[in-house]
């Protein structure tokens, strides 16, 4: 088994919180009186994304860091909505972020730049 860095670890254990307690908190928005209500269950799908994101990094899985990646990106979208702070904020996550996944250990702890054919 390969050793997972520490990065890693930390990274995906706070996708993995993060999504799960998001889930949780916002769970009660998608009973609603407004039956067509589908931004609460958006939400929880991207929550459910964090969550299947940090669960596959701890596994390995090279397209979980990339989905971890595109989903703080679509979070630096969402931030960019409601202001300069949370723009700015999300911004600085997505540099620690892929800067962490994309780094030397991560690359090979991910398999990343291996062949993926058998000769």
């Amino acid at each position: 088994m390969k050793d997972r860095p520490l990065s890693v670890i930390v990274i995906a254990s706070i996708y993995i919180l993060v999504g799960a307690g998001g889930f949780a908190l916002h769970l009660g928005d998608l009973r609603t009186a407004h039956p067509f209500r589908y931004d609460a269950l958006g939400i929880e799908l991207v929550r459910i994304a964090a969550v299947i994101a940090g669960v596959f990094m701890l596994r390995g899985s090279n397209w979980a860091r990339w989905l971890a990646v595109a989903w703080i990106a679509f979070h630096v979208v969402v931030g960019a909505l409601h202001g300069w702070v949370p723009f700015a904020i999300h911004v600085l996550f997505l540099a620690v972020i892929t800067w962490f996944l994309l780094r030397d250990p991560a690359a090979k702890y991910f398999g990343a730049g291996q062949p993926t054919h058998v000769r």
